[in-house]
Parts: structure tokens; C-alpha cells; sequence
């Protein structure tokens, strides 16, 4: 590991006196600063998607494009597994804007190929389109892992629950700049670099404003966040709360080596499998709702735009309450229990989508099933990140949340959401692929409801390991 990430050594502790107002003025601090940088991992995220409808003025095909667009979920999946080991032991505060930083960077270079080839050489700029987001892809892959370290060091188990959904809603926040930013960005900017070159105006909205801001806001992350309370002379969480879980020891705050983290908290760890298999199905269903969505209610429904556009964006919007409320709920309802209340979320889910299915033909209930499913679905998407952290200790909470991250976007997205729902639609008719949404969500039912049933058990193995 390169010295410059290396974690901060512990403080001296501070005065008892002064404890409690540190404390308090620097968990918020850095919850803005980690809500603030993973906000602007997503204005630099999905940005291509942005880009295909311009790119098709200069006769690229979508077929094309979609193999540079698939490699962003590919490479994000890997990264956020393998960087999650690596986020394990280091600073949080350089690691996560380090990312942002190469991310943004990687994200301004995507308004080069067009104009360095040319539109003639489509295999040259398909080529550095598909690296180019394999890139982007993988630096946001070193997004989520430190801020689940972050909130593993800084916020205990009966409290993370209601602050990961707070925070959660970051991407959503990010996400919504991004269409802001290329629309405004090319009116007010683009004729600066292309002047009466109107159709490159969109690289600049959607590329290169979207990168500045990306720097800027990575500089932001960097003065809020800190690493962990003992760096900053205060107690670990667990002592300052009081507020210990049943797998606790003093263990948990020193540096991990790859191996130890791999191998003896996460490869070996059999809930952590189930909710990883689990989350598979849940992005199956999140993005096979959201990314299909305006194509079936356009080809098979014959909605307009306009109105297939706006279901769209209340699923989105739909998805801020939702993640909190499921939050909040798991923490004071079911008191940490996050397998029912995903159990109970995907179950809502499946009843929505059967009547978004059965009631295709009226665009009130299309809907108003749309809000309910992005208002349910969000919740688990959040909570099993959550529940990842539970399972493992807190210095192996980066490849823990990694693991199930990976599924979520390499099986989930890229292969189930994608790929199988598009064949199937493509072959079989739009029945089928809600037949197999709800089939997804009984089969993450089924996983969860294995974790919940094992979860005492878990506990009782890691007293026994704790004390060995």
C-alpha cells in the first residue's frame, strides 16, 4: 500500500470534558463531508448514458455504444469489491477524494475521442469510449467503501440504519445534477470551445462541466472528512455510546492485513453470501424496473415520452423517503434487524410490480405503482449495505459492503437487468420479464429469511471467536 493512504495514527484522548462537543461537532462534519463526496461520484458516474442520444448525430449505432456503456457497470462491480480491501487500511479522508479526483479527470478525457479520431474512425473511438468508462467506472468503485468505513468508525449499529438511508440519498442527489449540468453547461460553455460547432456543445455539459465540478467538490470532501475518532483523540464509537455489538472486541480498530480481511471476515463468512446472492436479485429489480421502464411503456403501452418520462422520474424521486423511512424502521422498529425489514420491503415490491403488470393501460396506477416500487426498493438497496457492515467487524466493512456491491452490479445489473430482460423481452414478450421480477423478488425474500434465521447463531460464533 502507498504510504500517502495509509490511516492516521491514534491521538492521545482528549479530556473527558471535551469529549462529548467534539464529538457531536465532528460526526457531523464528517456526514456532510462523506454525503457531500459520494454526491459527486455520481455527477461523474452514468454521463455517457447522457451522451448516446448526441452521439447518434454522428452515426454511431447503439448496439456500439452499449458495449463502451457496459463497461462502466463491469469495471464498477470489480472495483468495488477489490477497493474495498484496499479502503480497509486507509485514510478514508485521502481515499475517497482520491477517487473522485480520478474519476473527474477520467470523465473530462471523455470529450477527446470524438474530436481527436473523428466521427469516420469508429472503431478507434468506441475503443477509447469503452476504456475511458471502464476507467470512470472503476474510480467510482472507490466511492462507497470509504464512506462505510467512515460510518462503521463514527456511528454505531443501533443508530446506522437512519444515518445510511439519510446518506444514501446522496447518489439520488448527485444523479439529479447530472441532466442540470449537460443541458446548461453546453448553452452557457460550448460555443467556448467549439464555436459554431453546436453539435460537440453536449461533450462539454456532459463531460468536462460535470469533471470541474467533481474537483471542486472532492476538495470540499477532503477538508470534512476525518478518519476515525481515535485520530482525532476521541474514543471509538462503541466506548462513547456505550452502544456495543455482540461481535465487538478491540480488535476491530486496528489495520487488518489483506489475507485477514479476505479470508477470515468475508470468504468464510456464509450470511454474508446469502445477503450478497440476495442483493443480485434486488438490483435484478431495481434496475430491471428502472432502466426498462420508458421502453416498455413507449413500445408495448404506446405512452408518450412526456408521460413515460415522468413515471420515470417519480420512481426516482420516489426513492428519497423511501430509504429513509426504511432506515428508521430498522433501527427503531425492528431494533437492528435489517433481514425482516428488507423481507418486508421486497414483498411490498412484488405486489406493486404485479399491479404496475397487470394494470399496464392506466397511466394512473402505472404510476402511482412506479412511486411505490422506487419508494420500497431503495430501502433494501440501502439496508443490505448496511447489514454488510453488521456482519463483518468495522475494519473489514469496505470488502464486506464490496462483496455484496459486486453482485448487485456485476450479476444483478450487468447480467440479469440488463442483459437476460432484454433477451427476454426481446423474445418472449414483456409478461415474461415480470414474471421473472417476481421471481427475483421471492428468491431475495428467500435469502434474507436465511439470514434472519441464522443471525443468533452468527452472533453466538463470534463471542466464541472473540474470546479464542
Amino acid at each position: 500500500m502507498m504510504n500517502f493512504l495509509n490511516p492516521p495514527a491514534f491521538k492521545p484522548e482528549r479530556p473527558a470534558q471535551e469529549v462529548a462537543k467534539a464529538y457531536s461537532a465532528l460526526r457531523w462534519q464528517v456526514f456532510i463531508g462523506i454525503f457531500i463526496g459520494y454526491a459527486g461520484y455520481y455527477i461523474v458516474r452514468k454521463n455517457f448514458s447522457m451522451a448516446i442520444p448526441s452521439l447518434a448525430h454522428f452515426g454511431f449505432e447503439k448496439g456500439e455504444l452499449s458495449i463502451a456503456l457496459a463497461m462502466n457497470a463491469v469495471a464498477y462491480a470489480l472495483s468495488k469489491f477489490l477497493m474495498g480491501s484496499v479502503s480497509d487500511r486507509s485514510n478514508a479522508r485521502i481515499f475517497l477524494p482520491l477517487g473522485l479526483i480520478l474519476a473527474s479527470l477520467t470523465m473530462a478525457f471523455m470529450a477527446v475521442p470524438l474530436h481527436f479520431f473523428g466521427a469516420e474512425n469508429k472503431m478507434a473511438v468506441i475503443v477509447s469510449f469503452s476504456v475511458l468508462n471502464f476507467l470512470v467506472g472503476w474510480f467510482n468503485g472507490m466511492g462507497w467503501p470509504p464512506c462505510g468505513r467512515v460510518m462503521t468508525h463514527w456511528f454505531s449499529v443501533n443508530e446506522r440504519g437512519t444515518m445510511m438511508s439519510i446518506w444514501n440519498c446522496a447518489h439520488n442527489v448527485g444523479g439529479a445534477l447530472v441532466g442540470p449540468l449537460a443541458v446548461y453547461g453546453a448553452a452557457w460553455f460550448g460555443s467556448w470551445f467549439y464555436g459554431t460547432h453546436t453539435e460537440y456543445y453536449f461533450q462539454i455539459g456532459t463531460y468536462v462541466l460535470p469533471a470541474i465540478v467533481g474537483l471542486l467538490i472532492a476538495l470540499v470532501a477532503y477538508l470534512f472528512i476525518r478518519d476515525t475518532p481515535q485520530s482525532c483523540g476521541l474514543p471509538s464509537i462503541e466506548k462513547y455510546r456505550n452502544d456495543y455489538p455482540k461481535n465487538y472486541s478491540e480488535s476491530q480498530e486496528r489495520v487488518l492485513s489483506t489475507k485477514e480481511i479476505f479470508f477470515k471476515h468475508v470468504f468464510n463468512n456464509r450470511m454474508l453470501w446469502y445477503i450478497a446472492m440476495a442483493n443480485a436479485f434486488v438490483y435484478m429489480v431495481r434496475y430491471g424496473c428502472l432502466d426498462w421502464a420508458p421502453t416498455y411503456l413507449k413500445e408495448a403501452q404506446g405512452y408518450d415520452i412526456k408521460q413515460a418520462g415522468w413515471a420515470y422520474f417519480a420512481y426516482e424521486i420516489a426513492a428519497i423517503p423511501g430509504t429513509i423511512v426504511c432506515g428508521i424502521i430498522s433501527d427503531k422498529v425492528f431494533k437492528g434487524a435489517r433481514a425482516m425489514t428488507t423481507i418486508i420491503f421486497m414483498a411490498l415490491v412484488a405486489l406493486f410490480i404485479l399491479l404496475y403488470w397487470q394494470f399496464s393501460d392506466n397511466y394512473v396506477i402505472v404510476t402511482l405503482s412506479l412511486i411505490a416500487i422506487g419508494f420500497f426498493i431503495y430501502g433494501p438497496v440501502m439496508l443490505i449495505g448496511v447489514h454488510a457492515l453488521d456482519l463483518a467487524p468495522k475494519n473489514a466493512a469496505g470488502t464486506a459492503a464490496g462483496l455484496t456491491g459486486f453482485f448487485g452490479y456485476f450479476f444483478g445489473t450487468a447480467l440479469l437487468a440488463n442483459v437476460l430482460i432484454g433477451y427476454v423481452a426481446e423474445n418472449a414478450g414483456w409478461d415474461w420479464t415480470f414474471i421473472l421480477l417476481l421471481g427475483a423478488c421471492a428468491l431475495s425474500i428467500l435469502l434474507m429469511a436465511l439470514t434472519y434465521g441464522s443471525e443468533r447463531g452468527m452472533h453466538k460464533r463470534n463471542r466464541v471467536e472473540v474470546k479464542n
